[in-house]
């Protein structure tokens, strides 16, 4: 665990955050003797909505209908 004092934190603070992520442990204290741990933030994939693109998606009436391209490979 890295301790540092809030002022060489204001200077260091880019280099702390690495360690951090890294999975070092950083603890910040202040001159009164109070402390504050830095830790990471879990980080959430986002995950769609259902029905989100409603509206958004059009499909050809022609959607299922065999392509011209592929006419000679069909019996």
């Amino acid at each position: 665990m890295q301790q540092v004092a809030l002022k060489e934190a204001e200077t260091r603070l880019a280099e702390l955050i690495g360690m951090v992520a890294g999975g070092e442990e950083v603890v910040i204290t202040k001159d009164d003797g109070s402390g504050f741990k830095i830790i990471p933030f879990p980080y959430k994939r986002p995950y769609p909505k259902f029905g989100s693109a409603a509206g958004l998606i059009e499909m050809s009436d022609d959607f299922d209908e065999p392509l011209e391209d592929f006419r000679e490979y069909m019996p």
